[in-house]
């Protein structure tokens, strides 16, 4: 009865906590509690709305045990992780998923969190929200216009067709396999922004961006970083593994691209090798 809404639950979950970890246990947590609270369900409501409403209240417990004080910046975010794109059911909308909407929602208080999640990606009633949250109604309206409001000046892009975003990644690649660190700068826009959780690290600007890339990963030495293209959270992204002394390529980091127009305006590396796998990714490469 419960296995079926599975992935829309992790995904809930993930998208209020932000990170694959936490969703992970949050989702056990859930599936455990509606196990055992099968026999309060009243077949009249939505067994979906049930098991959010069930997720939603397990996601708030572990945000309030887990978070010693409110993120209020990108670089507070150390928890925060990429969603698989393999994970994802067909008809999740990238706005719904993209990195920088599960970053800017992060930094709202929980509650508002919640509430917007509830109301404009599952698209619930105020009365459905009030009743999960065991709130009113007034005050989930009130939760919900705040945290449309804190999200006003959340950075956000078009889409951008699915052939260009392949034949820039493509460029990009071509350009580190060649260690052209202005190429790189050149398919990057002017404001272009770099980060890499759980690192409190943020570089600004297309040429602050490629000087990393020239002095930091294998000490500037991209040649010996092979790039695999994959995808999360319905992004493209990039898989880096690093040559090792026995000339085996393992993983260094995975890289999700945020791509505005023609040029690469943002960049979340993530620097753990256990993303690989829950991506599908191989783990090494010869």
């Amino acid at each position: 009865m419960i296995e079926p809404h599975r992935r829309a639950l992790h995904l809930h979950c993930y998208r209020m906590l932000g990170s694959l970890h936490d969703a992970d246990d949050a989702l056990q947590e859930t599936m455990l509690r509606a196990w055992k609270g099968a026999d309060r369900y009243e077949p009249r409501a939505r067994l979906t709305t049930w098991l959010h409403a069930i997720a939603t209240n397990v996601c708030l417990s572990a945000i309030a045990h887990k978070r010693a004080r409110p993120a209020e910046l990108i670089e507070d975010l150390e928890h925060l992780q990429p969603y698989p794109d393999r994970l994802l059911e067909d008809l999740v909308l990238r706005e719904t998923v993209e990195l920088a909407f599960i970053t800017a929602i992060q930094l709202l208080p929980p509650k508002q969190r919640a509430v917007l999640i509830l109301r404009d990606v599952l698209g619930w009633s105020a009365k459905e929200a009030a009743e999960a949250l065991d709130d009113s109604v007034a005050a989930v309206t009130s939760a919900l216009q705040r945290a449309r409001v804190g999200l006003e000046g959340a950075r956000r892009h078009s889409p951008v067709p699915g052939a260009r975003e392949r034949a820039l990644v493509k460029r990009f690649m071509t350009a580190w396999d060649a260690v052209d660190i202005d190429g790189l700068v050149a398919l990057l826009s002017e404001d272009a922004l770099m980060t890499m959780p759980p690192e409190r690290m943020r570089v600004g600007g297309a040429r602050a961006i490629g000087d990393f890339f020239g002095s930091v990963p294998q000490g500037g030495r991209l040649d010996e970083i092979r790039l695999l293209p994959t995808s999360a959270n319905r992004q493209p992204a990039l898989a880096a593994y690093a040559r090792g002394d026995d000339g085996k390529h393992r993983p260094y980091g995975l890289m999700v691209l945020e791509i505005e127009g023609e040029l690469i305006a943002g960049i979340v590396g993530f620097p753990d090798p256990w993303l690989f796998e829950q991506c599908g990714l191989p783990p090494e490469l010869t």
